[in-house]
């Protein structure tokens, strides 16, 4: 079965599932698109690499590129593999130079490991043309605008430290970052900070 060469347009907030985002992928060599909705964690993963943005401690999926490379295993490509009921599924090609594998996996989750292998992603005729959307002149500029909020979804990640996700640092770094909030006069954020010192005592 000929595979097809797929590259990451973007994400965007999921119109249709709240607290989730749509990934979009486009055929290399045509006009086809086809949209993942995927989870909030693995967006930001996705988006974090595209960006290059370096987060404090290692991801999960930074964590399978370690181990993998521990053992001398790379991904070779990532392939959008099924699509039953309206889901999809992928594969996560790895090889050590003698030996290739085959790992089951979530398209969001393979696609956020293969882009820190630098991996191509490909997909098959069957699934774009159940799943697949025919790019119009119209859609160009909702592609466009899905392109320009990747970045987006990057910098909420990398901005972590001034919302929710304060528990995920320790207490050293929560104390720089009081004090950098101190600083700045962002009493806010310093307040945030400040209770979940508490907690902590």
């Amino acid at each position: 079965m000929d595979k097809i060469k797929l590259e990451i347009l973007g994400l965007s907030s999921s119109q249709s599932q709240s607290g989730s985002f749509a990934l979009v992928l486009g055929e290399v060599e045509g006009s086809r698109r086809l949209p993942i909705i995927i989870g909030m964690f693995e967006a930001q993963a996705i988006a974090i690499e595209i960006e290059k943005i370096i987060p404090n401690r290692p991801m999960t999926h930074d964590l399978f590129k370690s181990f993998a490379q521990s053992f001398e295993y790379k991904v070779e490509e990532i392939i959008i593999s099924d699509l039953k009921e309206g889901v999809f599924f992928a594969k996560i090609v790895c090889s050590n130079g003698t030996k290739n594998i085959e790992i089951d996996a979530r398209p969001s989750d393979a696609i956020a490991i293969g882009l820190r292998f630098d991996s191509p992603i490909y997909t098959y005729e069957s699934i774009l043309a159940e799943a697949g959307i025919v790019l119009t002149d119209e859609s160009e500029d909702d592609i466009a605008e899905i392109k320009s909020e990747i970045k987006s979804s990057g910098k909420k990640q990398s901005s972590s430290a001034k919302g929710d996700d304060l528990k995920n640092f320790s207490v050293d770094k929560l104390n720089e970052l009081l004090n950098e909030a101190i600083e700045k006069e962002d009493y806010e954020k310093a307040a945030k900070i400040r209770d979940e010192l508490s907690r902590r005592n």
